[in-house]
């Protein structure tokens, strides 16, 4: 396009919106946000504990990833870490908190004993948080490391990070209408 003195407008650029306009699917937001602001609700049942609490520590800074916020109210969490041994006596508070998370929520099952009874073979112990609750996330060891925390919850990122968000609340939406 050319104005009266003979020089070229672009008018595809507009300097004042460069860098302020962002292109992505509406799915690539949503679990970005998601995948960056997750808030771990911690069941601390046993030694495990222990490592996770260290987790938030300065020397692990769990701070970076932004995971930092622990909260003890199941209705503001959305991951539930389960670390240590689960018996039977405490699965049912187990299944209560994980029942008043919202949707979409997670389960990190952190350690041997949460995640497979451990070295306790008895009538007291349930042998793996799966038996009850759906796990995203298994970390193995006795007790496991807080690097390993860290690894399972990033890959619970990378788990919200391939879902069909938009998809899967239509979804929701038309099974609650029905």
């Amino acid at each position: 396009m050319d104005d009266s003195s003979g020089s070229t407008i672009h008018t595809a650029y507009d300097s004042k919106i460069e860098g302020n306009v962002i292109i992505t699917r509406v799915d690539a937001a949503i679990n970005w946000m998601r995948k960056n602001s997750m808030w771990p609700m911690p069941m601390g049942l046993a030694c495990c504990a222990i490592e996770m609490m260290a987790t938030a520590c300065s020397r692990f800074d769990l701070s970076r990833f932004g995971m930092e916020v622990m909260r003890f109210s199941p209705r503001q969490a959305d991951v539930l870490i389960v670390s240590g041994t689960v018996t039977y006596k405490m699965a049912l508070a187990v299944k209560r908190i994980w029942d008043q998370m919202p949707e979409p929520k997670w389960c990190i099952a952190m350690g041997a004993c949460a995640s497979s009874g451990g070295m306790y073979r008895s009538y007291a112990v349930l042998q793996g948080i799966d038996q009850l609750i759906p796990v995203d996330v298994y970390i193995s060891g006795c007790p496991p490391r807080p690097e390993a925390l860290i690894q399972g919850l990033m890959k619970v990122q990378e788990k919200i990070e391939k879902e069909h968000s938009t998809s899967d609340q239509k979804a929701a939406m038309a099974d609650h209408i029905q």
